[in-house]
């Protein structure tokens, strides 16, 4: 029983080791999901689209694994902070519920839950 139990722990233990090579590529292309998100947002240009993109950047990004998520967190918590300090008049409100679509998104939630009305099948 105690031999099973170290291999075991052995296994756990190298598959875990084996994968951490993988973050830092996961990280890069999560981070290029939050800038295709940030610049579909900007091409669209639509009303109440917001926090469809940023469901939609954080998912994409959290999508390519442990990585990804780390960088759309990373991301999404200084553009908050940065606008904050602008004080753009938005109010903490809206960084709330940004904050929410972009939680919502790097936890697997489909980011049709924001998607607003009319908005063209190309995003």
């Amino acid at each position: 029983m105690k031999l099973l139990l170290a291999v075991l722990v052995l296994v756990l233990v190298v598959e875990t080791q084996a994968q951490w090579h993988q973050y830092p590529g996961q990280a890069i292309d999560g981070a290029k999901d939050m800038f295709c998100a940030y610049q579909d947002m900007r091409e669209a240009n639509w009303k109440n689209s917001d926090k469809y993109f940023h469901a939609r950047g954080n998912y994409d990004a959290a999508s390519r694994g442990p990585g990804g998520r780390w960088a759309a967190e990373v991301i999404s918590n200084a553009r908050e902070a940065l606008q904050g300090l602008g004080d753009s008049g938005r109010g903490k409100v809206d960084s709330e519920a940004e904050q929410e679509a972009n939680r919502w998104g790097r936890n697997g939630g489909d980011p049709n839950r924001y998607r607003p009305k009319g908005l063209p099948n190309k995003y």
